[in-house]
């Protein structure tokens, strides 16, 4: 995730940057159409969309199919809508990459050895990944490191 001046204390905030006051966020398990959606939102540049922009670049889906998943991302916290006269304007909350990052993350905490996954993991990245990973790490690195509180409350599944 990125570098923030946050106002929760959420380790799995995705918003980017954070504008919580009561942080409830996690990674929002999304259905392929979701996802699909969610691409389209994240591709716009963080501009407003519509429903009926994003029905014209997914036009096998109803609109009204469009609006419904669309109002269902709203609830699942990924998408911020605002009333532009009667249309609603959607923008994404958090970035693709955070999105990713807490995705990741969950999955790893819900591994019954999350070191040994997280360690399989790590082996099969190519180099250049590797040292994305290794400059992140690095000391002074931009970004946030978890603390040693925040691994201790890992959830066990």
């Amino acid at each position: 995730m990125s570098k923030r001046s946050s106002s929760c204390n959420n380790p799995l905030c995705s918003c980017d940057p954070c504008t919580c006051t009561d942080c409830r966020c996690e990674a929002a398990k999304l259905s392929n159409l979701e996802r699909r959606i969610m691409d389209l939102v994240w591709e716009s540049a963080g501009a407003d969309v519509t429903v009926r922009g994003i029905s014209r670049e997914i036009p096998e889906y109803a609109y009204t199919t469009v609006a419904t998943i669309m109002d269902r991302l709203v609830r699942k916290g990924v998408l911020r809508c605002r009333l532009v006269g009667r249309a609603k304007h959607y923008e994404a909350i958090g970035s693709r990459g955070a999105h990713t990052a807490v995705v990741m993350y969950e999955a790893l905490m819900t591994d019954e050895d999350p070191e040994s996954a997280l360690r399989r993991f790590v082996n099969q990245l190519s180099d250049a990944e590797a040292l994305v990973v290794r400059e992140a790490l690095a000391p002074g690195a931009a970004g946030t490191r978890a603390s040693s509180r925040r691994r201790a409350k890992r959830p066990r599944g």
